[in-house]
């Protein structure tokens, strides 16, 4: 299983906070980051995305076909975001277009069994990928980048 965890680009501060949009700025960070993904991510990718308005928007960015999954939005524990998505036992890779701090502590989780969590960079992808050993599976991290970094 491939799991790509993509967090949202720069959004306005403000409140309520599931209505913040991207800033310019922002929008340039999700437009850079999906060319990136476009050619690199596998074929039929599903594509989970927070309800939080600057998450959709930096889904549009890449795809106009997603799904709104609540159980990543910005109140979601790892547990709720690892199991929308089927980790470790899908098939395939899923998209996860989300919010901090839960996207760096499944980061921290899959790659370090730490609770503390990484920090990932707005705009950013961490990459990871799930392998089967001896009846045991491994996650590896395959690529971290920020959209500055392309």
């Amino acid at each position: 299983m491939e799991l790509i965890l993509w967090r949202h680009a720069e959004a306005h501060d403000g409140a309520p906070d599931l209505e913040r949009e991207l800033t310019g700025k922002g929008r340039k960070q999700a437009e850079k980051m999906a060319a990136f993904l476009r050619g690199r991510l596998p074929e039929n990718t599903r594509i989970l995305v927070s309800p939080a308005v600057r998450a959709q928007q930096t889904a549009r960015a890449f795809s106009k076909t997603f799904t709104t999954e609540p159980a990543v939005g910005p109140d979601a524990s790892a547990q709720s975001l690892l199991r929308a998505t089927g980790w470790p036992d899908a098939e395939g890779a899923v998209l996860v277009v989300g919010h901090q701090p839960v996207l760096g502590q499944i980061a921290a989780l899959l790659l370090a069994d730490s609770r503390n969590g990484f920090s990932v960079k707005k705009g950013a992808i961490w990459w990871l990928s799930r392998h089967t050993s001896e009846g045991d599976y491994q996650s590896n991290l395959r690529l971290a980048i920020a959209p500055e970094n392309l």
